[in-house]
């Protein structure tokens, strides 16, 4: 635009004037203007589209977490409406970066309301060089088809399941009151906001127990401590526990970051995104609490988004090429979003599949961390994700790898390797099942602290456990305890009829 020249659109009036009257039909248009009749209509055709849209943006879920009810708001960070104002909550934690750069870190900390503008059906679209398409439209293994097994489901749960599959898979009494006894103690160490905190100096418990972990993130704690109490069938709306559910629950979602790929529940580290989806995918697939949906399916879309798009894993950061524990962390938080009946994209899995492919030995029955070096504890993640995955029982690795684990047998410090490796000891059943339990089962109730504030907890020292600390440990020896309802058998004649 030359200098002096009219602004693009601004026409002197004069002009406007003369080429009105060469227009053929220009006078009839102003003069309709002009008229009442006209101004009204135009007016209550601008009213009601301001009426719709304000209905768009302000959008009311029904009440759930008990008293808790979410309303969204567009225009400014607002508040959590709820009337539970008992709960004291921490400020939401903004000091982690993103490393991927099409991530925008100063995205506003929203109120977690926000989420519900997020359609339930939104997925993430796959990379351009993804090697499959969304619908699968290309040559895949049969003996990796992810619509088998369809077997690992919630159900048993339920007090009545939970008492049957424990006595029937290897459960005893002593070890189902370890397992309340470590609920308890968990509980006990709840901080008053509702979360829990690895550094059990700076809990409820101050310091009277030994061993506190080191990692700073308390969605990660919370997830993690929340597990527990929904594997053995304790949500926010039933069982002893609900309060303390219910209020582990509400904390998640209000340390929870709004962000454009989704609900971002890291504080620092991808460990605690993959923990906190479960906790919530788990809680909402178990009561149907529609307040939970949205943040559920949200958190899941944050999975999507943060992974290796070439490589198909997940590290500690969005983008960051993968490793076997963080990415078995964020698989199983997909699987628990698909039993929820949440959209979980295909490409995602197809995708993670590609990663472990990277870092299989021995045609796939072990795996490594970062490379095919195998390890025994990334062996154990890596069939536990096949299975999920969609591996048969007949699939010659999984077989040899279930025969590796057999054989090693379980670890006496290293809770994190045991804790995988009994997930899939108990997919796989048999005689490798029977004895793995009773080693496994029969050490944790021989190793649970009796004693002071302690009683209920476990501590095993190795490198995860003095990360993670006593929390950690206790959290994962109750969950190995709850191996025989907190999934069913992926593997079995519930699973798949004879013909």
């Amino acid at each position: 635009m030359s200098v002096g020249a009219p602004a693009d659109g601004l026409v002197p009036a004069s002009a406007t004037d003369s080429a009105a009257e060469k227009r053929p039909g220009s006078r009839i248009h102003w003069e309709l203007l002009g008229r009442p009749w006209v101004s009204a209509v135009i007016s209550a055709v601008v009213h009601a589209l301001a009426v719709i849209l304000l209905a768009i943006i302000t959008i009311h879920i029904r009440q759930g977490l008990g008293e808790i009810s979410l309303v969204a708001v567009t225009d400014s960070p607002g508040r959590v409406e709820t009337a539970a104002e008992d709960l004291i909550l921490e400020s939401r934690d903004t000091t982690d970066e993103l490393v991927n750069p099409r991530w925008d870190s100063s995205s506003s900390q929203r109120d977690v309301a926000d989420l519900l503008e997020v359609t339930a059906d939104q997925t993430t679209a796959p990379a351009a060089d993804a090697l499959v398409t969304e619908t699968g439209s290309l040559p895949i293994d049969p003996l990796r088809s992810y619509s088998r097994p369809t077997g690992g489901g919630l159900d048993g749960r339920s007090p009545e399941k939970r008492a049957q599959l424990a006595g029937e898979a290897g459960g005893t009494p002593q070890s189902e009151e370890a397992v309340e006894r470590g609920l308890r103690w968990i509980a006990a160490h709840q901080s008053p906001d509702g979360g829990w905190t690895f550094d059990l100096k700076k809990s409820y418990c101050a310091g009277l127990c030994a061993n506190a972990g080191t990692e700073a993130s308390t969605t990660a704690a919370t997830g993690l401590a929340l597990l527990p109490f929904l594997g053995a069938g304790y949500t926010h709306t039933q069982g002893e526990h609900r309060e303390t559910v219910r209020k582990g629950l509400y904390y998640l979602l209000r340390r929870g970051r709004t962000t454009p790929e989704g609900l971002d529940l890291r504080q620092g580290t991808m460990y605690a995104q993959g923990i906190a989806a479960i906790a919530l995918c788990e809680a909402y697939a178990m009561t149907h609490d529609e307040a939970l949906r949205d943040p559920a399916q949200s958190a899941i879309r944050f999975i999507q988004a943060a992974q290796d798009r070439r490589g198909g894993g997940w590290r500690y950061a969005p983008g960051e090429p993968g490793d076997t524990t963080v990415t078995g962390w964020q698989w199983m938080a997909l699987k628990s979003g698909q039993l929820a009946g949440l959209a979980v994209s295909r490409s995602t899995l197809y995708a993670a599949d590609r990663f472990l492919d990277s870092v299989q030995s021995d045609g796939g029955a072990q795996y490594g961390y970062l490379t095919p070096e195998s390890r025994r504890a990334t062996t154990a993640v890596g069939l536990l994700c096949r299975m999920y995955g969609g591996w048969t029982r007949g699939h010659p690795a999984l077989a040899r790898g279930v025969s590796n684990l057999s054989t090693w047998g379980p670890s006496p410090v290293d809770i994190y390797y045991n804790y995988y490796a009994t997930q899939v000891l108990r997919h796989w059943g048999g005689s490798d099942w029977k004895s793995w339990n009773r080693s496994m089962r029969d050490y944790l109730v021989a190793t649970q602290a009796v004693q002071g504030h302690e009683n209920g907890s476990w501590y095993f020292d190795d490198e995860h456990s003095r990360v993670g600390g006593r929390l950690y440990t206790t959290a994962m020896a109750v969950m190995i305890l709850e191996v025989y309802y907190r999934y069913l058998p992926l593997y079995g004649e519930e699973v798949f009829p004879p013909f």
